[in-house]
């Protein structure tokens, strides 16, 4: 019986998928640095939004709620997916800390405007990455992943949009 739990212990994780090793490898990787930027761009966009000040908080700090609410939508599916190829994903808050590409900010005060304007860039950055993983899944011939990916780019474009339109008449 301990043997049967020693074996089930060092049992690989690597789903059967259908899809070659080097395109579960490269997918994989990709799509884990993805969930890392994703995780920090979400924990900065609630950072800025509970810190929002000033004459526009309410409809700031509503629309940063939204746009944290659908980013942290996006993290249980894209980790799964990993997983469904037969990847591994994300561990813990140090694991993001080292795969994350989107700079923290941990300033004790942002101007709105210029909270907005970095979560614009930060959220640009990742339309760019989301693209670049739907061409990687395109090359491998992951179309579930690529038709995930695709959905996900339309909601970082309208992120950056409404951060776009909400700044560029900002007095």
């Amino acid at each position: 019986m301990e043997n049967d739990a020693k074996a089930r212990r060092a049992a690989s994780l690597h789903t059967p998928s259908g899809l070659g090793r080097e395109a579960v490898h490269d997918i994989s990787a990709a799509a884990t640095a993805l969930l890392a930027d994703i995780f920090a761009l979400y924990l900065k966009t609630k950072n800025f939004h509970w810190h929002m000040a000033g004459p526009h908080f309410r409809d700031y700090h509503l629309l940063l709620d939204d746009q944290g609410d659908q980013l942290l939508a996006m993290t249980d599916p894209l980790a799964e997916r990993v997983r469904k190829l037969g990847g591994t994903t994300l561990r813990s808050i140090g694991d993001i800390a080292a795969k994350q590409r989107i700079k923290d900010n941990n300033a004790d005060f942002v101007h709105p405007h210029e909270m907005l304007a970095e979560l614009r860039d930060d959220n640009s950055v990742v339309i760019g990455r989301l693209r670049a993983l739907h061409d990687l899944c395109d090359e491998h011939g992951d179309v579930a992943t690529a038709s995930l990916v695709e959905n996900w780019i339309d909601e970082a474009e309208q992120r950056a949009w409404f951060l776009f339109e909400t700044l560029r008449l900002a007095d």
